[in-house]
């Protein structure tokens, strides 16, 4: 991994702005992408966050914005977080509602009455007991209540386990730690944040794409970038303002 990430063509140019000069590392975030795209069954991914705690927020205030009609005339500003999530994710996600609104219910999923005037929900898989729990139905009684589905979950865990994209997730979060990147002390890794494409106007972060060049050849080039927080400030889709690359494009060459 270090050989691979160590070579200078992956991790050199700070920006991919500047496509022309950095199709070393525009690449091994393509990688990323797809890595994540194929561990958790889900149609896009961006290319990585700050941490999985973060990743989770970015999710509560992407469904928050994606509410249907029916849900904003009903003032629907409920979102349901299991007991068994990671109490870091659940004090970041409390602190990122405040200023929206949104009232979090945190509960046991085997006794919440979904009804509503919910309109999101986060659960863990595997949860923070290491149980692997089949949430299907679960996801089946929130997608009739038009409720959106987040699950934060472990990539090395989704080798093995039914990806959340097969079992009616509209968005999957966690973190590439796993992924060959030390512990660190609790950190940085990179987190990774994948959905559906109903969402692809509303996704934080960036999207690394393949195009072509002026001459025809395949090129890669960033296809979407909607947080954009250094020019729309308060209009923007987030406010996050790092993507932990270098950490994002270890964890891609140790797939690799």
């Amino acid at each position: 991994v270090n050989h691979l990430a160590g070579r200078s063509e992956f991790y050199t140019a700070y920006t991919p702005y500047q496509a022309e000069i950095a199709q070393g590392r525009l690449e091994a975030i393509l990688n990323f992408q797809t890595m994540v795209m194929d561990l958790t069954a889900m149609p896009i991914a961006n290319a990585s966050l700050l941490d999985e705690a973060t990743a989770a927020a970015e999710a509560l205030f992407m469904f928050y914005s994606n509410r249907s009609k029916d849900k904003i005339k009903n003032n629907a500003n409920k979102f349901f977080i299991s007991n068994t999530c990671f109490p870091q994710t659940i004090d970041v996600v409390k602190t990122r509602a405040v200023p929206y609104g949104i009232e979090l219910v945190i509960g046991d999923t085997n006794t919440i009455k979904l009804d509503d005037s919910f309109f999101g929900m986060l659960i863990q898989y595997p949860d923070i007991n290491g149980e692997i729990n089949d949430y299907k139905k679960f996801v089946e009684t929130a997608k009739e209540k038009d409720i959106q589905v987040a699950v934060a979950t472990d990539l090395l865990a989704l080798a093995l386990l039914t990806p959340p994209g097969e079992w009616g997730a509209d968005c999957v979060v966690g973190n590439s730690q796993r992924f060959g990147v030390p512990l660190g002390y609790g950190g940085p890794h990179a987190a990774f944040f994948a959905c559906k494409e109903d969402y692809k106007r509303l996704i934080p972060g960036r999207i690394i794409g393949v195009s072509i060049d002026s001459e025809g050849n395949q090129a890669l080039r960033m296809a979407l970038q909607t947080r954009e927080q250094h020019i729309k400030r308060d209009k923007a889709t987030s406010n996050i303002c790092t993507a932990q690359a270098l950490l994002a494009i270890m964890a891609s060459m140790y797939a690799v």
